[in-house]
């Protein structure tokens, strides 16, 4: 016993200094800047020096995970909060809350999101021999997982290339390969390999994901959905509520309010033109539902984002 709790620390010393040698990387590429797309595909890096307010936004399939600090992330009525040791998995596109909880000038909150691309995970599923998950009902496409020290060590090589521009092409392939197949091998391996799975009914929720994230402006028909997912209505409703916390269409007014909110901000649409461009048909409807979902009307909100762009 006592050898096994001395492995057990080993390993928690291990994961503590990588996640410490990650966070000495990310503070030094993002010097003072809140968010760097990087030249490697699908990597962002992150860096906050004080709690931020909640907001909202589409997670793309992706790992987040955290090197220093402390983020809450909430989907429909679920909260999931992470730090160094642990990582959020989105599976699939999701619209959540997201607030970083814990970072200040001393120790700045310092993360990354890497993108997942579907085709990708099938591909190495296939290449691997690694079998599709025995599950055979849809699960939660938001999840914490544990991190490893294999897994660490791959994404400071990973970001390590940021360093040597003239590698990434040959080489970030190679270590995306690696982490993808040590996440597929991971504690949650099973939700991607659920989603990489043709057939499967977490693979059709997806696709009926991607149709909505590329039409939510369209009508929603229900049953259109349903039957191109070759499921009933109801067998569709259950499956998607179970990897979405959400219906169908909670999910798409997640996504007409969160882009009419980027449209009034970053282009300065007004409300009324923002409120038909993503498919509403009455401005005072929009603004109703804008406010319960913002936490204010849709001209106060925006003005508040932007006081807190310009005090930033």
């Amino acid at each position: 016993m006592a050898t096994i709790n001395k492995s057990n620390a080993n390993n928690t010393n291990n994961i503590t200094s990588a996640c410490q040698d990650l966070a000495k990387h990310i503070d030094r590429l993002t010097g003072k800047e809140n968010q760097i797309d990087t030249d490697i595909r699908s990597l962002a890096l992150h860096r906050w020096e004080t709690p931020t307010e909640p907001t909202s936004y589409l997670l793309e399939p992706s790992i987040c995970l955290i090197a220093q600090g402390v983020k809450r992330v909430m989907l429909g009525e679920e909260v999931f909060i992470y730090s160094p040791g642990n990582y959020l998995i989105s599976s699939v596109g999701l619209p959540v809350v997201a607030q970083i909880i814990e970072a200040d000038s001393e120790k700045p909150y310092l993360g990354l999101t890497l993108g997942i691309d579907r085709r990708t995970i099938a591909q190495l599923m296939v290449d691997s021999n690694l079998p599709v998950s025995n599950t055979k009902q849809s699960s939660r496409g938001m999840a914490i997982g544990t991190v490893t020290c294999e897994l660490l060590i791959a994404f400071q090589r990973l970001i390590g290339l940021l360093d040597e521009p003239e590698n990434i092409p040959i080489l970030s392939p190679l270590i995306l390969r690696e982490i993808m197949y040590r996440m597929l091998i991971g504690d949650q391996g099973y939700k991607l390999r659920q989603i990489a799975a043709i057939g499967s009914q977490s693979g059709q929720i997806s696709q009926a994901i991607d149709w909505l994230k590329n039409n939510y402006c369209s009508k929603l028909r229900v049953e259109d959905l349903a039957e191109s997912s070759n499921m009933s209505i109801s067998t569709f409703h259950h499956h998607f509520r179970a990897l979405t916390a959400m219906s169908p269409l909670q999910f798409q007014k997640k996504l007409r309010l969160s882009e009419a909110r980027r449209l009034m901000f970053t282009e300065q649409m007004d409300v009324a033109d923002a409120a038909f461009q993503v498919g509403y048909e009455s401005p005072s409807q929009f603004s109703r539902e804008y406010s319960r979902f913002f936490g204010s009307p849709p001209l106060r909100d925006i003005k508040n984002l932007s006081h807190a762009i310009t005090i930033a």
